[in-house]
């Protein structure tokens, strides 16, 4: 049999994971992240997956993860079952059958489920699906990052494109960080279709659209230019190119929201590009 990519991946990281510290009471908060997720060839490519495993390693082992991830908008807000075990969702189409036979397979959730609804608004009710499980923008990333599934895991579906509401939400979570869990934004930071990239299967040079939009995410997050971030749609060069439909950029306020600092000091920790699409990713403290 041969061996792919995400084989030679777990062969390397497993017993580095195994070994990685988990966060303990005391610890310092861990950080808002915000992770470009990709697809599942993510999972093919050696060396994404090994930045975000890499990432990851920098920090204690969370007591849970908690996604809000560009491929389930709903509202009104609602998590994924917190049952150990729940089956992902395959939410992609024309890839090889060995990604639709992946699985997953996290721990109970139910402790994570209970404090995501504890730190809702009293006027906001929190829906528990128990019929969905993780997607591809949470169980694509966190098999890079935590190879032997022994972390909780939840998503918290976006239930709005506003900046505003979504830095609101972010704020609602912000405390989970100060008790050992991880909160990303799942999403990619352009996500451009068609780009002659994505339909030729290259590596060329990405477009304009790609690299402008980019470049200006960049400037702004290390300005801590929130309310910039929050005009993209008006005022981002390569719009709409680099995002016709916004829900990859939008976690993004999610991930400022739960930051103690939504305007403080960005760590950049994958940039490049892949088929033409930016992968930069960043944490906030």
């Amino acid at each position: 049999m041969n061996m792919t990519v995400l084989d030679r991946h777990e062969i390397s990281s497993v017993p580095r994971s195994a070994a990685q510290p988990r966060w303990r009471d005391g610890d310092a908060p861990l950080p808002s992240i915000y992770l470009s997720h990709g697809y599942p060839g993510l999972l093919d490519d050696a060396l994404w997956l090994s930045e975000l495993f890499e990432w990851a390693l920098t920090m204690p082992k969370p007591r849970g993860v908690v996604v809000v991830s560009a491929h389930w908008e709903n509202a009104p807000t609602s998590i994924t079952s917190p049952t150990a075990h729940t089956p992902l969702v395959y939410d992609f189409g024309g890839f090889e059958q060995r990604f639709y036979e992946l699985t997953y397979p996290t721990p109970d959730a139910s402790t994570l489920g209970a404090r995501i609804a504890a730190m809702m608004p009293n006027n906001e009710s929190l829906h528990i699906d128990h019929n969905r499980g993780l997607d591809h923008g949470a169980w694509v990333p966190l098999r890079a990052m935590y190879p032997l599934a022994d972390v909780p895991a939840l998503q918290v579906s976006m239930p709005t494109h506003s900046p505003e509401r979504l830095m609101d939400l972010g704020r609602h979570l912000r405390q989970l960080r100060h008790e050992g869990y991880l909160v990303i934004g799942s999403g990619f930071m352009t996500h451009g279709m068609p780009s002659r990239q994505l339909l030729l299967g290259t590596t060329v040079e990405p477009e304009s659209w790609s690299v402008d939009f980019d470049a200006w995410a960049a400037q702004l997050l290390a300005d801590g230019d929130v309310a910039g971030l929050s005009r993209f749609r008006t005022d981002a060069p390569g719009m709409p190119h680099a995002h016709p439909t916004v829900e990859h950029f939008t976690p993004l306020f999610i991930t400022l929201g739960a930051a103690d600092n939504p305007e403080g000091s960005v760590k950049t920790t994958v940039e490049g590009y892949k088929l033409g699409l930016s992968k930069r990713s960043f944490q906030l403290a």
